[in-house]
Protein backbone atom coordinates (compact mmCIF):
# COMPACT_ATOMS: atom_id res chain seq x y z
CA UNK A 1 0.00 0.00 0.00
CA UNK A 2 1.20 3.46 -0.73
CA UNK A 3 2.05 6.35 1.36
CA UNK A 4 0.54 8.87 -1.33
CA UNK A 5 -2.48 10.38 -0.40
CA UNK A 6 -6.02 9.59 -2.31
CA UNK A 7 -6.31 11.53 -5.49
CA UNK A 8 -7.22 15.03 -4.90
CA UNK A 9 -5.97 15.30 -1.75
CA UNK A 10 -2.78 17.33 -1.14
CA UNK A 11 0.45 15.09 0.21
CA UNK A 12 0.97 16.60 3.48
CA UNK A 13 3.83 19.16 4.96
CA UNK A 14 6.72 17.90 6.93
CA UNK A 15 7.46 20.19 9.77
CA UNK A 16 11.01 21.10 8.33
CA UNK A 17 8.98 21.98 4.96
CA UNK A 18 7.03 24.41 7.70
CA UNK A 19 10.47 25.90 8.68
CA UNK A 20 11.94 26.40 5.70
CA UNK A 21 8.82 28.50 4.80
CA UNK A 22 8.53 30.53 7.74
CA UNK A 23 11.90 31.40 7.27
CA UNK A 24 11.38 32.80 3.85
CA UNK A 25 8.45 34.47 4.87
CA UNK A 26 10.63 36.51 7.76
CA UNK A 27 13.72 36.91 6.04
CA UNK A 28 11.27 39.16 3.58
CA UNK A 29 9.83 40.99 6.26
CA UNK A 30 12.87 41.83 8.02
CA UNK A 31 14.64 42.59 4.21
CA UNK A 32 11.57 45.24 3.60
CA UNK A 33 10.61 43.35 0.40
CA UNK A 34 7.36 42.96 2.28
CA UNK A 35 5.35 45.62 4.44
CA UNK A 36 3.53 44.94 7.46
CA UNK A 37 0.00 44.06 5.38
CA UNK A 38 1.86 42.08 2.69
CA UNK A 39 3.44 39.98 5.16
CA UNK A 40 0.21 39.44 7.69
CA UNK A 41 -1.53 38.69 3.87
CA UNK A 42 1.06 35.73 3.40
CA UNK A 43 1.56 34.21 6.87
CA UNK A 44 -2.07 34.35 7.26
CA UNK A 45 -2.42 31.98 3.41
CA UNK A 46 0.46 29.96 4.86
CA UNK A 47 -1.58 28.86 7.67
CA UNK A 48 -4.13 28.33 5.47
CA UNK A 49 -2.64 26.25 2.99
CA UNK A 50 -1.19 24.62 6.21
CA UNK A 51 -4.98 23.90 7.37
CA UNK A 52 -5.87 22.52 3.98
CA UNK A 53 -3.08 20.15 3.46
CA UNK A 54 -2.15 19.54 6.75
CA UNK A 55 1.24 18.56 8.81
CA UNK A 56 2.83 15.74 8.53
CA UNK A 57 3.87 15.55 12.13
CA UNK A 58 2.46 16.48 15.59
CA UNK A 59 2.89 19.63 17.91
CA UNK A 60 5.90 17.93 19.19
CA UNK A 61 7.74 17.60 15.74
CA UNK A 62 6.59 21.08 14.39
CA UNK A 63 8.12 22.84 18.28
CA UNK A 64 10.93 20.76 17.25
CA UNK A 65 11.55 22.02 13.87
CA UNK A 66 10.42 25.65 14.93
CA UNK A 67 12.39 26.24 18.51
CA UNK A 68 16.15 26.10 17.19
CA UNK A 69 15.08 28.80 14.81
CA UNK A 70 13.98 30.46 17.58
CA UNK A 71 16.66 30.36 19.48
CA UNK A 72 19.13 31.62 16.60
CA UNK A 73 16.86 34.50 16.37
CA UNK A 74 16.17 32.78 12.50
CA UNK A 75 11.91 33.89 13.74
CA UNK A 76 11.04 35.88 16.31
CA UNK A 77 9.53 34.47 19.23
CA UNK A 78 6.55 36.29 18.39
CA UNK A 79 6.15 34.39 15.41
CA UNK A 80 7.06 30.76 16.53
CA UNK A 81 3.64 32.04 18.86
CA UNK A 82 1.68 33.20 16.62
CA UNK A 83 2.02 30.04 14.00
CA UNK A 84 1.60 27.82 16.86
CA UNK A 85 -1.66 29.50 18.15
CA UNK A 86 -3.41 29.76 14.85
CA UNK A 87 -2.50 25.80 13.93
CA UNK A 88 -3.55 25.47 17.41
CA UNK A 89 -0.53 23.39 18.71
CA UNK A 90 -0.38 25.85 21.33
Amino acid sequence: MSSEPPAGELKPITPERLAQELVKLTAARRSGEFTPATYDQRFARMVRELSERRIDGDRTAVHAALLPLVEQNTISRLEFQRLVKQLGME
